[in-house]
């Protein structure tokens, strides 16, 4: 994974955000105590790529939507977070008015 990649900088900034340490973030997704620090570090380098099953426990662990790791625009990885927020109804307000039609109340 390049040092640049989409997914190490969404990582960092979950993590950051949910304020908790690397240790703590692996532990939670399930990952050994002894080696959890060192995964997610090696993660957050762009040493190894975790599959995405363990992307999927990192997501509910920082209570972010799985996609948001690969959005490659900061704005979109914005928008990402900001509907996984959302009620299943507003959501679906949500498209509607993006998708031109009048929502009904």
């Amino acid at each position: 994974m390049a040092k640049g990649s989409p997914f190490i900088k969404r990582l960092k900034a979950a993590r950051s955000v949910a304020g908790i340490s690397q240790k703590t973030l692996g532990i939670r997704a399930g990952i050994d105590e002894f080696s959890a620090s060192a995964r997610v570090n090696q993660y957050e380098r762009g040493k190894h790529v975790p599959d995405f099953s363990t992307v999927e426990r990192f997501a509910v662990v920082l209570e972010v939507p799985a996609c948001y790791f690969y959005a490659t625009d900061d704005e979109m990885a914005e928008w990402i977070l900001l509907y996984g927020q959302l009620t299943r109804s507003e959501r679906n307000r949500q498209l509607k008015l993006l998708k031109g039609k009048k929502p009904s109340n």
